[in-house]
């Protein structure tokens, strides 16, 4: 990526306002991509100003200029700075609304939801509500309704807890189920859970590739076990960020250093797993992400979850990097990852991630069927 686009200070009055419509069309031609991926993203960083007592939640809704494309986000609805505002089921950008709002639920911390249609499944196992380790995470402002599991029968009794939320449709119908934690510590007691959970997926009838969320599996023994016990299977690194590390996040992440990770997703796939990260735009400096990026590309074999980083709280927003808090921060970030992971031919997949920098279009290819 050309050096001067990266370099460009952002400070406040050189982003672009999203004081009305007009002002999200403009950034839309300047950084070429649409309008609608504009407005998703600014909805992401900005929140949502609503009557409606929650911090966050899942919302269901439809653009005006999109209909045929619904997109779940998690955004907080108590945000009396944002443009957006939420009256029954419209949502406006200071009085023009822009979408419709089908579905609000709260963002609980709860044993396991569906994803992508019934296709996909996230499970909370080990009490991700506890987890209070990261500067960042909004976890804490979540209701706690997860379990923490310690026996086989517990994910036995999870997975038909799972099935039930949706009777009409079969668990043999996933595809991928995805643990979702920060609360195992250690490396071993990891690869214990997810050497359980493949049996117990058997007993339930599922065949889905197993992912997991995680910093602690490092060591080739781990990668070897979990290939030939729990494959198919992603390690979904939890990168988060490069810069700041020991004083944003807990030590279990922290201890894994940037320049470890490119050798750590090599040996994974060495071993015969898929490989991806996770990871939060608006922390670090744009040069870092784009460097740290590049180091990255050629180890994952599949696309990054990126995501919009949301301040929930004051002590949040001090901790984005100089420029974050504006939404010319994010386009940037967008063209810079798209540079640094084209030689991978790897494209977002849209029902990954609720926060994501991709909506209708990932460089300059569209990325969901035309108008249906």
């Amino acid at each position: 990526m050309p050096h001067s686009s990266m370099s460009r200070p952002i400070t406040p009055g050189s982003g672009v306002g999203i004081e009305r419509l007009q002002h999200l069309e403009r950034a839309a031609l300047d950084h070429n991509v649409p309008v609608e991926d504009v407005l998703l993203i600014a909805v992401n960083l900005y929140g949502i100003t609503s009557d409606l007592d929650r911090n966050r939640a899942r919302i269901n809704l439809r653009l005006v200029r999109r209909p045929d494309v619904p997109w779940q986000v998690i955004v907080p609805l108590n945000r009396p700075a944002s443009p957006f505002l939420l009256r029954g089921d419209e949502l406006s950008l200071n009085g023009e609304v822009v979408a419709y709002v089908e579905r609000i639920d709260a963002d609980e911390a709860v044993g396991g939801y569906f994803r992508n249609n019934g296709r996909a499944a996230t499970l909370n196992p080990n009490a991700r509500s506890r987890c209070v380790g990261c500067g960042w995470c909004p976890n804490t402002l979540e209701a706690a309704a997860d379990p923490r599991l310690q026996e086989e029968q517990g994910l036995d009794a999870l997975l038909r807890a799972l099935g039930e939320q949706h009777p009409h449709r079969s668990l043999a119908e996933l595809t991928e189920v995805t643990v979702s934690t920060g609360c195992f510590e250690r490396e071993e007691a990891a690869v214990d859970h997810l050497t359980a959970l493949r049996p117990a997926l058997e007993r339930a009838g599922v065949a889905a590739r197993i992912g997991f969320l995680t910093s602690v599996l490092r060591s080739d023994e781990a990668f070897t076990t979990i290939a030939s016990q729990v494959s198919p299977f992603v390690l979904r690194l939890t990168v988060e960020h490069f810069t700041r590390r020991e004083a944003l996040m807990k030590e279990t992440k922290a201890s894994l250093l940037p320049e470890q990770m490119p050798d750590l997703l090599a040996r994974a796939r060495a071993a015969g797993l898929d490989t991806s990260y996770t990871y939060i735009a608006g922390i670090d400096p744009l040069e870092d992400l784009a460097r740290r990026v590049n180091t990255l590309a050629d180890k994952v074999s599949e696309f990054p979850n990126f995501q919009v980083f949301q301040a929930h709280t004051p002590v949040m927003q001090v901790m984005r990097t100089p420029g974050a808090e504006h939404l010319e921060y994010y386009l940037r970030a967008r063209t810079a990852i798209e540079w640094a992971m084209a030689p991978t031919g790897l494209r977002p997949v849209g029902w990954e991630c609720y926060r994501p920098l991709w909506y209708f279009t990932y460089a300059g290819e569209d990325l969901v069927d035309g108008p249906r």
